[in-house]
Parts: structure tokens; sequence; C-alpha cells
């Protein structure tokens, strides 16, 4: 575990990236965003993340457990290859379900609050509840789904080195470390103080930043870009994916279904033409091919393209919030400050009074009425106004030390969330990059294969002749 007294924003001594790698056999130095090898070159801004050394991570063989029973459950095999110190082993590995996966994710986001954590995929997605949670397929998506989620843990520098992580990865007595980290989590709660008492009155979802950092501005407006472009491209390839194999071929828009019954088609001209019965019936199997590798694609290159951008989105949003919440410490800030204000503006009218320098002619229409007030309560009188005035002077002390607190905290999730940036921004890079190398490699292999099929078929056909 972390030490009792660490804070969250102290384990950013990280060093510059280097490298991607994703297969845990592969015994190749890794290379790319999230996996580092030395950490003595780099660049020393602070700002910057810095990587102790590289994680990769891998979850395979999904098997069903307790099959016959009502508690049936699927676990999965998760791996890893690392050089990181805090790891015991470098190829760690232990089987998990995906409870354990909901409760690495949710304490992560508890421990490390200003990291961008990724998001699981939804228990309760309308395509896993049309189908069976035990079938071949959905136990397919649902792996790929957890590990492209442990690899983007795998790929930030603060999440890798979590112990949590690493007794995921490492404990074979999983549930009983799961009750001591929720009892003794790795940083202590803060007590509930001045701030966390009046910030309910104070503060509300509805506030907004009054001094607003051109650079967070700047990066809400990229991710704002970056979903657009997500979700337009995301509705792009399902309409993509409707229209060539829907499975539907009373919605006329399946060109999947289209291909096989033209083939049919063709099939049956032969029989009708005798003369040219072989030639058709090779061109009537060329279109069931094409057909079949259409469906081929949809499964292999479609599907899969718009599960990962439909993940990506997610994670989009997890970085979304870590931006919000920046925003609300600086909120926190900046009411806390007025509150003060207000507070020692109203010391120093008692302490005006008192000395007879000014009445409450002068200090305005609220103070005047409040001087009213307290004078029809029996309070219009020195003592009670100096003993009120020793109560402001302890809030104002208090609020002083909450509003200190306030502008660090503030401060440190602004470095943090720069920092969170830089590293969503590597990773989200590593994902592009797949996302469109796994999309080019789909569609040449469906080209090339489909180019085959027509090859063979053309010659055959033109050897048909044709009698004016």
């Amino acid at each position: 575990m972390l030490n009792e007294d660490e804070d969250v924003f102290d384990s950013v001594t990280w060093e510059s990236p280097s490298a991607t790698g994703y297969d845990v056999n592969d015994h190749s130095t890794p290379s790319g965003p999230g996996f580092i090898q030395s950490t003595v070159e780099g660049n020393d801004d602070p700002l910057q993340p810095k990587w102790e050394g590289y994680l990769i991570t891998a979850v395979r063989d999904p098997v069903k457990e307790l099959a016959e029973t009502k508690d049936a459950y699927v676990s999965y095999l998760v791996s890893a290859k690392t050089n990181l110190p805090i790891f015991s082993t470098p190829n760690p590995t232990s089987r998990r379900r995906f409870q354990d996966f909901v409760f690495l994710r949710e304490h992560l986001v508890r421990d490390f609050p200003a990291c961008v954590v990724p998001a699981l995929p939804d228990k309760h997605r309308l395509e896993y509840l049309t189908g069976d949670r035990f079938s071949p397929e959905f136990m397919e998506r649902r792996r790929l789904d957890l590990h492209r989620f442990l690899e983007r843990i795998a790929r930030h520098p603060i999440l890798q080195r979590s112990t949590l992580l690493r007794a995921f990865f490492e404990s074979t007595e999983w549930h009983v470390y799961m009750h001591q980290h929720v009892a003794h989590p790795p940083s202590q709660e803060p007590s509930a103080g001045l701030i966390d008492n009046i910030s309910d009155t104070l503060l509300n979802a509805f506030s907004k930043v009054r001094k607003p950092d051109e650079r967070f501005l700047v990066m809400r407006e990229n991710v704002d870009k970056f979903e657009e472009g997500l979700v337009a491209t995301e509705r792009l390839y399902t309409r993509v994916r409707n229209r060539s194999s829907d499975g539907n071929p009373e919605s006329g828009e399946d060109l999947t279904a289209d291909y096989h019954d033209l083939a049919v088609a063709v099939q049956g001209l032969g029989f009708l033409e005798s003369g040219i019965t072989d030639p058709l019936n090779h061109l009537s199997n060329t279109l069931l091919e094409f057909s079949a590798l259409q469906r081929h694609l949809t499964q292999t290159t479609t599907d899969p393209l718009l599960t990962h951008l439909h993940s990506l989105l997610q994670y989009s949003h997890a970085n979304r919030a870590v931006l919000k919440l920046r925003d609300q410490k600086q909120l926190d800030f900046e009411e806390l400050s007025d509150y003060l204000s207000g507070v020692t503006a109203e010391r120093d009218r008692l302490s005006a009074i008192i000395k007879g320098h000014a009445g409450s002619s002068g200090l305005g229409l609220g103070a005047y009425l409040k001087d009213r007030v307290d004078a029809l309560r029996g309070m219009d009188d020195d003592r009670s106004r100096v003993e009120k005035m020793k109560k402001l002077d302890t809030k104002i002390k208090e609020l002083q030390d909450a509003v200190t607190t306030a502008h660090e905290t503030s401060d440190a999730f602004n470095d943090a969330t720069l920092r969170e940036q830089t590293i969503f921004q590597y990773s989200k890079e590593a994902e592009m990059k797949d996302i469109l190398g796994d999309l080019a490699d789909g569609q040449i292999e469906f080209y090339k294969a489909a180019m085959e099929e027509w090859d063979r078929v053309i010659p055959i056909i033109q050897r048909i002749r044709v009698d004016v």
C-alpha cells in the first residue's frame, strides 16, 4: 500500500515516455507511450509525466466457474510482464471475475481522484442483456473490453504503480486483500473540517468558475471536438454495418443478403441456360464467397471497430470528469475566498463601531438593517460586539487556513490535470493508431481476398461464346 501520509499528488516522480508493447509473450524491448526503460535521461519539466518502467497486460482464457449452479460466473486469466520494482515477479498472473475489475476501478478512482481512470464495460448494456452471458461471443466481447481496460491502466505512470493493481495481479488471497483495502485505504480520509461544513451551503453544481484558466478551456474544447468526432465516426460505421450486414434481409439494406440472393438467382439461370451452366455456377459460387467475405469483414473489422470507438468515448468521458473536478477545486477556492472576505468585512464593521470611528451609516443599507435588528434583540452594546468579534476572529483564522488549503489543492489539481492530459494524449494516440491500423488491415484482407475470387472467375466468364 501507499504510505499513510502519502498524498495522491506525491506519486508523480515519473520519467518521460518511450514506448508501446502489447504481447505479454513478446520478449523484445517494449517501446511506445507508457513503457520506459531509462529513468536517468528525460525531461525535467515537472508538468510532464515520468514513467519508472513498463507494464504489459493481457486478459485471456475466459472460463465458466460453478457451471451447474445459480452462482455461475466467468473468470479471466489476467497476466502481465513488467520491470516495475513494485511488483514481486516480472510475470504475475491470476484469475479474476468481472466484479474484481469493478472493485479495482472503483477504488482506483477513490484513491487517485486526479487520475483519469478508464471506464469498464457497462454490465447492463443492451447487447449483453439480449444474449447469453455465458455464450462464447459474449465472453469474448467482455474479455476484449477488460483487456483494453487493463491496457489503459498499464499505460498510466501512477496507476501502473498502484499497490492495489499489484495485488490484483499477484495476490492469492484477493478477497482478503479487498477487505483490508476497504478497512485501511492507502491515504487517510480527511476529517470533516470547515471547508466540508460550509461547502454544501456555498457550492452547488450550477456554479461556474469566475476566473477560468485559458489552458483548461482549450483542453475542454479539444475534448469536445474529439468526442464529437468519435460520435460521428461511430454513427457512420453503424450505418455502414447496417447496410452491409445487418442480419435482417427484410430491411432491404443488407448487402450481404443481396449478394447471396444474386448468387441463387445466377445459379437458377444456369439451369435454364444449358450451354453456360458451368460458368454461371462458378459465378454463383464467387458471389457466395463474396457475400461470406462481406460478413467476415463485418464480424472481424467493423464490429470490433464500433466496440473500440464506444470504449474510447467512455474513456474520454472519464477524462472530462477529471477536468470537471479540477474546476470544482478552483470553485471551492473562489467561494471560500469570497466567504472569508464577507466575514472579514463584518469584523471590520464591528471594530469601527466599537472604536467610534463609524456607525452603521456609511456602511451600507445591509449594515444599517443589521444594527437595527441587533438593537431590537438587546445586543446593541459594546460587550456583545466584542464577543462577536472574538468569534469572528476565530472563524477568520479557520477560514484563512481553509482558503490556504483550498488554494494549494487547486494548484495541485492544476498541475496534476496538465500531466493527466499529456498521459491521455499518449494513450489516445496509441489507441487511434491501433483502431486505424486494424481497420486498414481488415479492409486490405477483404479486398485482397475479393480480388482473388474475382480473378479466378473472370477468365471463366470471358470464355462464354456469344453468337450474334
